[in-house]
């Protein structure tokens, strides 16, 4: 009476319990992939909005040199048209004495940068804070050219190129600058 008994009880097998855990083991790999492709992209976006500003920012210095009256209209070009511009991919470094991005003159010396944190003071906008070189990865194209058909409009594209950890990407902003501010 006693073996009729204990046969009658049922719970998990070994089998069972294996089955549970490899199910929940593929769960948990899952959402640890969706975790870090989310954290990835979220890197890139980083990176992508540093590339417009620093686009944005050469573009803002072009629009001012001609407000300023800095340059002369037929200055604004590249260097092949007779203007100030570099044609190739540039470095992304301080501007030179003009103030311009993208011109001879630029101090390579001084490479561009970003804060990512605060220094050993934990304060941000000290001399001890972190920054991140942009040269060995990202670089800035100007091109300038006339838009056809229409006398005093030139077109100003500024593209940034990256490779950062095996991406690579760009940014291009477009815009159109007149002999007028």
């Amino acid at each position: 009476m006693k073996n009729s008994r204990l046969r009658k009880q049922t719970g998990f097998t070994l089998i069972e319990v294996m089955v549970a855990l490899v199910i929940l083991v593929i769960g948990v790999l899952s959402l640890v992939s969706v975790l870090t492709q989310g954290l990835k992209a979220s890197y890139q976006t980083q990176i992508q909005y540093i590339a417009q500003q620093k686009a944005q920012e050469a573009m803002e210095t072009i629009f001012t040199a001609r407000d300023t009256r800095l340059v002369t209209t037929s200055q604004i070009n590249n260097v092949s048209q007779g203007g100030i511009f570099m044609d190739a991919a540039q470095q992304l470094c301080a501007p030179g004495p003009d103030g311009l991005f993208g011109t001879a003159d630029d101090d390579c010396t001084n490479p561009d940068g970003i804060v990512v944190a605060p220094g050993p003071d934990h304060i941000f906008g000290t001399a001890d804070d972190i920054t991140l070189n942009l040269n060995p990865w990202m670089t800035r194209t100007i091109v300038i050219v006339p838009v056809a058909n229409t006398p005093n409009l030139k077109s100003i594209t500024v593209t940034i190129n990256w490779n950062f950890e095996g991406q690579q990407s760009s940014y291009q902003l477009v815009s159109f600058i007149s002999n007028f501010s």
